[in-house]
């Protein structure tokens, strides 16, 4: 949302190191664009929690959006963080889309809904499974959803018509990493996203976006995943990235 609401000059970003391990995330610079911590110098992501809070007992998460004049954090929830950045930046004087409007709200809301439970955390559900039954539920609805992102997709150029919205936003961030990690690393490997023709087709639209390829770094993503996750991976060993053409032709815009 950053890049495409054009905030590079209002919100700096800072990216954290991919592995996270008994500390958490780690402010370490040994990783390509893993660049540190420019604010406070801090080692652990948990520091800058505790700066925000001494108490603080919450789950240590990523992203999190800082407010640099209160020193403090504004939101570490990836929905909500998006939702502040479209429309703290839209009005009349906007030279950015608004990607939440008003008239398809209730879309919107209605396709987070079912995205989110059963593809942005479903991946997950299956993944981090400890029982077959949890694995088998779980992988089912992922690709349920799936299918249905790409039926809706195949009638249109978007989720909810002709026009980007954060509804596209969110399911797009699990479609990038599906094929690299999801797939292999959390056993969800009944479809590529590359093997639905729509869908591959979307994701290829939405990445050739001003600014978008920017916010992709894959080898950062492998890493994290097949790193990190040792209980899943134990040796710790770091397939890919797979070759992809993403800046193919999508044949998706209007007209």
């Amino acid at each position: 949302m950053r890049q495409l609401k054009q905030l590079q000059e209002v919100i700096s970003v800072s990216v954290v190191h991919p592995l996270m391990l008994e500390n958490g995330w780690t402010f370490a610079r040994d990783f390509p664009r893993a660049d540190g911590d420019p604010l406070y110098r801090l080692e652990y992501l948990y520091q800058v929690y505790q700066k925000a809070d001494p108490q603080a007992t919450t789950r240590v998460t990523v992203p999190v959006l800082w407010d640099k004049q209160q020193e403090t954090i504004v939101s570490n929830e990836s929905a909500d963080i998006v939702r502040m950045l479209n429309t703290a930046f839209t009005g009349n004087n906007a030279v950015t889309p608004d990607y939440y409007p008003q008239a398809l709200r209730p879309q919107i809301d209605a396709l987070n809904a079912w995205i989110y439970p059963q593809i942005n955390n479903g991946v997950y559900q299956a993944g981090f499974a400890t029982t077959q039954q949890a694995y088998d539920s779980a992988a089912e609805a992922v690709f349920d959803g799936l299918d249905k992102a790409e039926e809706i997709l195949s009638q249109q150029r978007y989720l909810t018509g002709e026009q980007l919205t954060e509804a596209d936003i969110r399911l797009w961030t699990t479609l990038i990493r599906f094929d690299d990690v999801y797939v292999t690393h959390f056993k969800c490997h009944r479809r590529r996203i590359s093997d639905y023709p729509n869908l591959y087709g979307y994701l290829r639209d939405i990445y050739q976006q001003p600014g978008i390829a920017d916010t992709v770094d894959l080898r950062h993503i492998c890493h994290h995943y097949y790193r990190s996750h040792s209980r899943l991976n134990p040796a710790g060993i770091v397939p890919g990235p797979l070759p992809h053409d993403w800046l193919a032709q999508h044949h998706r815009a209007a007209g």
